[in-house]
């Protein structure tokens, strides 16, 4: 059987990428269109000078509707706004997201009269990984997702971009110690499948109920502790030369296979 890429996610960058926005502000169509959709509270609106087409007409309708003053910048403004990140000619200024509880994301699940399916990260640092692991689990009908205050990205401007907007639907709980949360929800009833080269092969595993998933960080996989405290370790096949999908990929073959156990009639 092939390996799942835990101990070889992804090859540590030298280069993080683009600089992050400052705080508060969202930037990219799709991130400011799910952001004027969610709940949070936002300040006012970007529009690029001469962009009002497509998805900028749209974002515009929603503000207004909103009562959310729309403003008409030049782009120096908006790339000022943004850092380096690219804002495709939208912009928004919003509160800070709120973390949510544990509690708050089981609840989540019982209001959906669902068995509880959560993703808890385990030292991803790479904005854009988290960004698209909270895409996946939005996606694939997650109720939310645990991160580490240490050895882990937070919810940065760069996250909510590369979430694609998925980051106004997710609850996003931020614990000081990941096995004490595990050894938490494990006394609630939920089950901990960890992610790792050497596991059992995840489509004959049992997904269907309560479940947390664990992805370790790119290039380090499951810290010792984190793994220790798994109840299942779970592979992904490899058939190719290489040895590894990137985190955002295995999670997005992960939790799609959880959603298919849970919905399959």
């Amino acid at each position: 059987m092939g390996n799942y890429v835990k101990r070889d996610f992804h090859e540590k960058r030298e280069n993080k990428g683009p600089a992050d926005a400052p705080e508060g502000v969202i930037c990219g169509r799709n991130a400011v269109l799910e952001l004027l959709r969610g709940d949070r509270t936002v300040d006012r609106v970007f529009i690029q000078k001469g962009e009002r087409e497509g998805s900028a007409l749209l974002i515009e309708a929603l503000a207004k509707e909103k009562g959310v003053p729309v403003i008409d910048a030049e782009k120096q403004k908006l790339d000022a706004l943004s850092g380096s990140l690219k804002h495709q000619g939208v912009a928004a200024i919003a509160a800070q997201k709120e973390y949510a509880s544990l509690d708050d994301i089981l609840k989540i699940a019982r209001d959906r009269d669902e068995a509880p399916l959560i993703v808890l990260c385990d030292g991803i640092d790479d904005p854009g990984n988290l960004g698209a692991v909270i895409r996946c689990a939005e996606g694939a009908g997650a109720h939310g997702i645990v991160i580490p205050k240490r050895r882990n990205v937070g919810l940065t401007a760069a996250v909510a971009r590369s979430s694609a907007g998925a980051l106004e639907h997710m609850a996003v709980a931020r614990v000081a110690n990941l096995v004490a949360a595990m050894n938490e929800l494990k006394e609630k009833g939920l089950w901990i499948y960890g992610a790792e080269a050497d596991g059992q092969p995840y489509d004959r595993t049992d997904m269907k109920g309560p479940a947390v998933l664990v992805l370790g960080g790119e290039g380090t996989g499951l810290s010792r502790l984190v793994r220790e405290n798994c109840d299942f370790i779970v592979s992904i096949g490899m058939y190719g030369k290489v040895n590894s999908f990137n985190v955002s990929c295995a999670a997005a073959v992960l939790l799609c296979e959880a959603a298919r156990q849970r919905h399959a009639h």
